[in-house]
């Protein structure tokens, strides 16, 4: 179907197959990609396995109940059928049996040898293992393995006096991060930003609760996540240095640079107040939307303080006179720049377009920081202007008022 005539947007058409597919028994479904900003994983880590998986069971449940999510899925949920045997240690110490022994009984009968240790037929072109264990038709039997033999020190012992076998389940995995087991959550964000669905999952009773053998572990696009808004603030205060060192070798002055740089701030007020207003969350595309309008909004500032010294220098007009001048020519530019940057950002910004959801955020950003900053930068930015160049002359005074008097001296 053409865009155009499409009547629900990505996220929709998602919910609505989840919706319909949510009633089939037994079925895993995952709906959409792998991309980026489509999936929050929440990963418990721990020495106790048990402790382990009652908190992911119990945490599970809970998640569930977020508003507006898609599928919860747990790395523990698959189950497969095993057998599992419980020893009598102390039956066995009697007979002086170890479990290493049990365990390789069970072992050889149902899986057979390690493949480092498996006998093998010496072809002419290749090798092929010898694998002896029992028939797959018997292996379920529990009679005939409880019959097995196991080697003690006074002889042979069956398997049954060494303590309860039984058929059950277990994990089909065992995943482990720096030696620790752990248990992988999760969640389809469903179009919804992962800072907020993790700032409510971290209410939820049992995040508050966690055990002392189990703790919380940022892996994915939750630690990436989390390491951009860290060293967000120094990258920025990075971007604003360089920024002003390269203004500073333009303009040969260490005080007039500052009055382009009083611009950033009106443009941040902006941009926090269309998130605001357009109830979007401060994500990772915002961070990105705001690294952009830095450049744009130093840009309109420079056209406005560089016409105001070149009128002053080349042709003689006063302060107020050299700004009014700039002001009445440089608006025109900048509000070309601002107008034909939010026109490119504007269907992005309404949503418009094959899901927009994680682009969106950053043109929100764009335009609203661009807005407040060229109305405001025209009256703030002149004002700004004066005091600098006040304290400019100040210096110059005081510089001499020294001199003078040294030479005096």
């Amino acid at each position: 179907m053409p865009r155009d005539e499409r009547d629900l947007k990505q996220v929709q058409v998602e919910d609505n197959m989840r919706q319909a597919l949510r009633t089939l028994p037994g079925v895993r479904v995952n709906v959409g990609g792998d991309g980026s900003g489509e999936r929050l994983d929440i990963v418990l880590a721990g020495d106790d396995g048990d402790v382990l998986e009652r908190t992911a069971s119990a945490l599970e449940p809970q998640l569930r109940q977020l508003r507006g999510i898609g599928n919860v899925t747990s790395s523990t949920a698959l189950q497969r059928p095993e057998i599992q045997m419980r020893p009598d240690f102390a039956r066995a110490a009697q007979l002086g049996i170890t479990s290493q022994d049990i365990a390789d009984t069970l072992r050889m009968a149902t899986y057979g040898e390690y493949s480092s240790s498996l006998g093998k037929i010496n072809l002419s072109q290749r090798q092929v293992d010898v694998r002896v264990r029992m028939d797959p038709l018997l292996r379920g039997d529990l009679d005939l393995i409880n019959q097995l033999r196991v080697t003690g020190r006074d002889g042979q012992v069956a398997l049954a006096s060494l303590g309860d076998i039984r058929m059950g389940s277990g994990p089909a995995q065992i995943s482990r991060l720096d030696r620790l087991r752990n248990i992988t959550l999760s969640i389809e964000l469903n179009g919804r930003s992962l800072g907020e669905v993790m700032a409510e999952a971290s209410q939820l009773s049992v995040m508050q609760n966690l055990p002392a053998e189990v703790k919380l572990v940022e892996q994915g696009e939750l630690q990436l996540m989390t390491e951009l808004f860290g060293s967000f603030s120094l990258a920025m205060a990075i971007g604003v240095f360089c920024i002003y060192a390269v203004l500073v070798l333009l303009f040969h002055d260490f005080l007039q640079p500052a009055t382009i740089l009083s611009a950033l701030p009106l443009s941040l007020g902006g941009a926090l107040v269309a998130l605001l207003v357009c109830n979007l969350s401060f994500s990772l595309p915002s961070v990105i939307g705001l690294l952009m309008l830095m450049g744009i909004v130093t840009k309109n500032s420079i056209l406005l303080v560089e016409y105001a010294i070149m009128a002053r220098r080349d042709y003689g007009l006063g302060r107020y006179e050299a700004l009014v001048d700039a002001c009445h020519k440089r608006a025109r530019p900048i509000l070309m720049t601002t107008i034909a940057m939010g026109a490119g950002m504007l269907p992005t910004a309404m949503g418009i377009g094959e899901d927009p959801s994680f682009r969106q955020p950053m043109a929100v950003v764009v335009i609203g920081g661009l807005l407040t900053s060229t109305l405001l930068s025209l009256l703030v930015v002149p004002v700004i202007f004066t005091y600098v160049d006040d304290a400019l002359e100040w210096f110059k005074h005081r510089a001499r008022v020294l001199t003078a008097d040294a030479g005096s001296g």
